[in-house]
Parts: C-alpha cells; sequence; structure tokens
C-alpha cells in the first residue's frame, strides 16, 4: 500500500510537469510565431497562456496546502511560472530547465551562448540576457557561481531580476511575484 501512494505522487508530478512543459512550449511557439502573427493576434494568444500560467500557479497552490510529499517539487514549478509569468526570464528553455532543477542542462545552455557570442552568432543584447537568466536561474537553484560569473550578474542584471531574485526570497514570495507580474503586464 505504501508505494501505492508513492507511484500516484510521480504520477502527479509528472502530470504537472507535462502540463509546465505544454504552457512554456506555447510561450516559445507564440514567440517563434510572432512575425507570422497580426499584433493583436499575438497580445490575445500570448494573454491566454498567461492566463492559464496562473490557473496552473492557483492549483499547484491548492495543492501544496494539503499535500507535504509534492511541496519541494511543486515549490520549484511555482518559482518557473512565477518567471514566466513576472517576465522576469524571457526565454522558455530557461524556464523549462529551472522548473525541472536541471543545472547541468543550465550551464551546458551557458557554455552554447558563450560560444555562440564568440563566433558571431549571437549580438551582445540577447548574449547578456541569456546568459543572466542562465546564471540567475543557477544561482536560485543553489549552484555556486564563479567570481567572474557573479561579475557579469551583478553589473547585466535588471531591475526586474534583482526584484525577482528578492520577492523569491521572501516568504510571501507568492503572493508578492504574482502582484509585480501584474503590474509588469498592464
Amino acid at each position: 500500500m505504501a508505494s501505492r501512494g508513492s507511484s500516484e505522487t510521480q504520477k502527479l508530478q509528472q502530470n504537472l510537469e507535462e502540463q509546465l512543459d505544454r504552457l512554456v512550449s506555447q510561450l516559445a511557439d507564440l514567440e517563434e510565431c510572432r512575425g507570422e502573427l497580426e499584433e493583436s493576434e499575438y497580445e490575445e494568444a500570448r494573454a491566454d497562456t498567461i492566463e492559464q500560467l496562473n490557473e496552473f500557479k492557483a492549483s499547484l497552490s491548492r495543492m501544496t496546502s494539503g499535500d507535504i510529499t509534492l511541496v519541494d517539487s511543486i515549490n520549484a514549478m511555482q518559482l518557473a511560472i512565477q518567471a514566466a509569468i513576472s517576465q522576469a526570464f524571457k526565454t522558455p528553455e530557461v524556464i523549462q530547465m529551472f522548473a525541472k532543477k536541471q543545472p547541468d542542462q543550465l550551464r551546458q545552455k551557458l557554455s552554447e551562448i558563450d560560444r555562440d557570442h564568440k563566433i558571431g552568432k549571437l549580438n551582445i543584447d540577447v548574449f547578456s540576457l541569456q546568459k543572466v537568466e542562465i546564471l540567475s536561474a543557477l544561482r536560485k537553484l543553489g549552484e555556486t557561481l564563479t567570481p567572474v560569473e557573479q561579475a557579469f550578474l551583478e553589473s547585466h542584471s535588471s531591475d526586474f531580476m534583482k526584484n525577482f531574485d528578492q520577492l523569491t526570497q521572501d516568504t510571501g514570495a507568492s503572493q508578492k511575484a504574482l502582484d509585480l507580474a501584474r503590474e509588469g503586464l498592464q
């Protein structure tokens, strides 16, 4: 009987991760197709996806209030959703790796963007944005940053990313992040 609850917990967690993946992929697809859509279509689809993320976050909050075995995994997903909603992260791939607690994949992505920047494939703005996102995600996952990475993060972090970092350290982070996100979306 004890294994039954464990397998149900694993199945629930898998379903939640699949739902998050779907929503993050939906955001990524929107960004890729933005040029093909009229601005009003894009804004409507993006608003719908953000609303779905809000509903998903609310469901996760209800689950955490009653099921202790899922709290750690669900809290990681909530942070990723907050990042997506608040637009602290612009790169859906980074959101996804952060939500799944994949520091090795984030490090790999960091190496790839460093390489792409060196060979001229990424301009400085895109490179800086993605590097800050990845370094912030790594720090939030408890990874140790090198002094060079820490200096880069400090000198290139936007005020919004710094606010996100501060909010996620507070005990009432969920509501504060949502409030800040709503302000940013208006």
